[in-house]
């Protein structure tokens, strides 16, 4: 049986296509996205050790957005894993968890050389990463 070239060519682009696209597309956009941080207090360049938004209603709801926007992909809608990453509604409440939740929202998690969390440090502003913690802390379980 005798292909042209052009014919084999196409071919392998479309289930080169096929096979890619699902995979490219399997988490969505991961980029991260910003956050309207306007209405909370600004909280300068040092990092804040506790929450200094905790059952702030305007941070709540901000963080409500941003968890949404750049964590439930992973997380969970609404805070509730799928199994891919930890289910934050188990993080402690107050500055324990506070201490946990910035550590790993700063950095991120690597072992044996995988990323398993992006570090958002300089990526998202400390309002930002601390109205998702207000947040967070509304849909807790113990």
């Amino acid at each position: 049986m005798k292909h042209s070239i052009p014919s084999l060519a196409a071919l392998l682009a479309a289930l080169l296509l096929a096979v890619q696209t699902p995979a490219a597309h399997a988490h969505g956009d991961v980029v991260p996205q910003a956050v309207d941080t306007t209405g909370l207090k600004n909280l300068g360049a040092d990092w804040q050790a506790a929450n200094p938004y905790r059952q702030d209603k305007t941070a709540i709801r901000i963080g409500d957005s941003a968890y949404n926007q750049n964590c439930a992909r992973c997380h969970g809608l609404g805070g509730v894993s799928g199994g891919i990453a930890p289910d934050l509604r188990y993080l402690p409440k107050g500055d324990e968890g506070d201490e946990v939740f910035l550590q790993r929202i700063r950095k991120g998690a690597v072992r044996d050389g995988r990323v398993y969390m992006p570090p958002f440090e300089g990526i998202l502003p400390q309002e930002a990463m601390w109205a998702i913690r207000a947040w967070l802390e509304t849909v807790h379980e113990e």
